[in-house]
């Protein structure tokens, strides 16, 4: 999916962006995925009732699409890359912390899409290699295509083996609707709709979030309706459509297990047709770590000027060495310690660059305010933005300490929805703080003399 030319010193052409079809295409394979059907059968485990599960991905999905078609916007509108993005905004030290918390995120989830496949290749065709090993395996052969350049993977995986897979779930989804017990409606609810919203929320956000949305959608065109529908769509197909379906599998089976699940599915859709089921899963993992080694080479590559098959190689190793550690609590506790993160960490750094680019719109100031050029060189000259690296700060804490993923002192804080409540902290925080800047800012410029603390802070 990368290439050397893929315009990270400044903003996409219009003649090279993309049309809202292929954005669409892409960002379908990157959120219709099969752990998305897995997820239901754990929720069922879990005691969730279908009724909370329902309203719960229904609300997620809304505030997902509250946050992701403005960021999406936003790459579209600059036609700027993440990383550049983050200088902007937190200066060009600033943006070194940003771009760590993305690619440590993200060999994460390269690590644990290595080991979902290899969990389900197992179920499939009973593969008696150790998981470890397994796992490992996939996770070096998913960088093929970023090493080598195969853009007929990434097409595949686009045109063929995302449309196989929707098919796939789809059939399941509507045989199973068909076929389920109504008593599904009756499950006994093991906990509040409350609890029920902060467990599955953190899914749908922390799995269907990707924080550097501005990276892709930057090839796209700047309309709300480009990035609108695509993310509708997907949200729906994967984060409703898929946990349901296997919800409604769990309830009917009685199965929980993530192996035994894939095989049933097997079983179920495609009558025991196994190579049709494995190409599809693969192809479908492929192209997913094929966009999450895409964000984390396009960050590298900003940091430190190195090739970019380097780059895939040290990041796809350590993917590897993720996947390997991962299999060692198996895929159920990695994702929900993934996901738990995710929707806090890298978003928040998005929703303050959202802030800025709202401010800059609004007040005629800023960062965004100006023309391109001036955003160049604004980039090259701050190191430190304080408002934004203390938003950043507060708005990480927040959602890490009542996510549970981080207990302290024996006692883990969860509660509310973590993503959420992180968002709002580090808008809270930077946008009083960010109108001070812009009002001492001007001071200077008109000849007011300000105090010392005044002239510290413009420096700075």
């Amino acid at each position: 999916m990368a290439s050397e030319n893929d315009y990270l010193d400044g903003p996409v052409p219009l003649e090279a962006r993309r049309s809202s079809f292929t954005m669409a295409l892409l960002w379908i394979t990157m959120v219709t995925v099969f752990p998305g059907v897995l997820i239901g059968f754990e929720w069922f485990k879990q005691g969730y009732s279908l009724r909370q599960v329902i309203i719960s991905t229904v609300f997620s999905g809304l505030l997902l699409l509250a946050y992701s078609i403005p960021a999406g916007l936003l790459g579209a509108h600059t036609g700027l890359s993440y990383t550049m993005l983050s200088r902007l905004v937190f200066g060009s030290g600033g943006a070194k912390l940003v771009a760590l918390n993305l690619v440590l995120i993200f060999i994460a989830f390269y690590g644990l899409a290595a080991l979902f496949l290899a969990e389900g290749l197992a179920g499939l065709i009973s593969l008696k290699l150790p998981m470890m090993w397994l796992s490992a395996i996939c996770a070096v052969l998913m960088a093929a295509n970023n090493f080598f350049g195969f853009k007929g993977v990434a097409n595949f995986a686009r045109f063929v083996a995302a449309p196989l897979l929707i098919l796939w779930v789809g059939y399941t989804f509507f045989k199973t609707l068909g076929s389920c017990p109504v008593s599904i409606w009756q499950v006994g609810e093991k906990c509040s709709l409350a609890a029920s919203l902060t467990g599955i929320s953190g899914f749908v956000i922390g799995f269907a979030v990707w924080g550097n949305e501005c990276d892709y959608w930057r090839f796209g065109k700047s309309k709300i309706s480009t990035c609108a529908w695509p993310l509708i769509i997907s949200l729906l197909i994967g984060q409703f459509i898929f946990p349901i379906t296997g919800y409604m599998v769990a309830y009917s089976t009685g199965i929980t297990e993530y192996g035994a699940a894939t095989a049933f599915m097997n079983d179920y859709s495609f009558g025991g047709f196994t190579a049709l089921a494995v190409l599809v899963l693969t192809v479908s993992y492929f192209a997913v770590n094929d966009s999450n080694l895409f964000g984390s080479v396009q960050a590298c590559i900003q940091l430190k000027k190195l090739s970019l098959r380097v780059w895939v190689a040290i990041l796809a190793g350590l993917g590897t060495v993720t996947a390997a550690v991962l299999s060692i609590s198996g895929a159920a506790r990695s994702l929900e310690a993934i996901v738990s993160l995710n929707c806090v960490i890298l978003p928040t750094a998005t929703v303050v660059m959202l802030c800025e680019w709202w401010l800059s719109r609004r007040t005629g100031k800023g960062v965004f305010a100006v023309n391109r050029d001036a955003h160049m060189k604004s980039a090259s000259t701050k190191v430190y933005h304080p408002a934004a690296l203390t938003a950043l700060i507060c708005g990480i804490a927040v959602g890490v300490l009542t996510s549970g993923a981080l207990p302290l002192f024996g006692f883990s804080l969860k509660f509310g929805i973590p993503s959420l409540q992180a968002w709002l902290a580090a808008a809270f925080v930077y946008l009083p703080l960010r109108f001070l800047e812009l009002r001492a800012y001007t001071l200077s410029q008109s000849g007011v003399e300000l105090s010392d603390q005044d002239l510290v802070r413009i420096e700075s």
